[in-house]
């Protein structure tokens, strides 16, 4: 339950229970309710003028990227993995966001849009979503893909982890049934509904990691975590260029 919201922040219950993490993410028990639970937060009902965030979004963190880092360390790290710094971005985002015009029927739906594995929480054989920081209207396949991602983890990543097809099918199917039964909508799934979906969220997953990647760079020159948002880019980045020659050719 939502009990507050502010300027910068907002406050909601306590959940009790326990986060997921990389092995429990895949456990046959366990990511159907993720699955059933992200559908009934996609069946939210936005109105059909809502657009999806993303590309401002992802526009407005390429613009706060720092042209010069105030940390020596920090700013030659950065140039070695852009050498033509911001400009590199701008291309990808532009190439995705022009290849993605051309995809059919995208659905625009209320998204978490951080459904990262401790944003996850698991009690008493149910689940529940924490952290609506980025909630906000977008792409159906991106707050999909963006969750199969956060397979790999966080701190230790290993992009390994990010759900191959099989396993990503079955997922989508249970999704899909259960957001039929949100909608009232009494259709057969078919394979090709399935193969259609899969193809977008996968899509979709590269335009997560160009998404985190230039909000880690953000990050790297003005949060005081103890985290390195850098080799978070960098590692992010390198899965990006290995997965994009099959996805976008």
């Amino acid at each position: 339950m939502l009990y507050a919201t502010f300027n910068n922040g907002l406050a909601y219950e306590f959940v009790p229970g326990v986060t997921l993490d990389e092995n429990t993410v895949k456990d046959p028990a366990i990511f159907p309710l993720v699955a059933a639970m992200l559908a009934r937060f996609h069946a939210i009902p936005v109105g059909t003028e809502k657009k999806p965030i993303l590309w401002t979004k992802l526009r407005k963190y390429l613009s706060l990227i720092p042209s010069f880092y105030t940390q020596p360390k920090k700013r030659t790290r950065f140039e070695e993995l852009f050498p033509n710094g911001r400009q590199s971005l701008e291309n990808e985002i532009n190439y995705l966001q022009k290849s993605l015009e051309d995809v059919d029927d995208l659905k625009t739906v209320f998204c978490h849009n951080d459904l990262l594995l401790s944003n996850i929480i698991h009690s008493d054989g149910k689940v529940h979503f924490i952290d609506y920081e980025y909630a906000d209207c977008n792409y159906q396949a991106f707050d999909i893909g963006n969750h199969f991602t956060e397979f790999a983890g966080v701190n230790n990543i290993d992009f390994s982890r990010i759900p191959d097809k099989d396993f990503q099918v079955r997922w989508l199917k249970l999704y899909l049934n259960e957001l039929r039964v949100c909608t009232g909508d009494k259709t057969e799934i078919t394979p090709e509904e399935v193969d259609c979906l899969y193809e977008k969220v996968n899509k979709f997953i590269l335009v997560g990691h160009i998404f985190w990647i230039t909000w880690a760079l953000v990050q790297a020159e003005i949060s005081e975590l103890d985290f390195d948002f850098i080799e978070y880019a960098s590692l992010k980045m390198g899965d990006y260029y290995s997965r994009k020659p099959a996805i976008l050719p």
